[in-house]
């Protein structure tokens, strides 16, 4: 139990560099999916072979493309939370129907 506790070090390799971060252990998977992740997107913008490009550059864009995805996935929940906001109010209102024709 007290080992789950402590701290993890663990290294992970970004676009061929090893970078070493100490997590919390139940959090290892997610940063290895992350790490994972991010180098896909980072081989496949390299595919592209704009000319002058070196590594940092292809960093910046799959920081881009991971920055817009966070971006529309907040976007998409605040649309979704509107329409859980109407739900609400229209069942709000049902309720109060429904209680209304009961008392009658």
């Amino acid at each position: 139990m007290e080992q789950e506790k402590k701290p993890l070090t663990i290294t992970l390799k970004i676009a061929g560099k090893p970078y070493q971060f100490t997590i919390d252990r139940e959090r290892e998977e997610i940063y290895r999916l992350g790490e994972r992740e991010v180098n896909a997107c980072f081989a496949k913008c390299k595919q592209s072979q704009k000319k002058g490009w070196i590594d940092f550059d292809y960093l910046v864009v799959t920081a881009l493309q991971f920055a817009m995805a966070n971006v529309y996935m907040r976007q998409s929940r605040e649309v979704g939370s509107e329409d859980l906001k109407r739900l609400d109010a229209l069942s709000e209102e049902l309720a109060a129907y429904l209680d209304s024709r009961l008392k009658d």
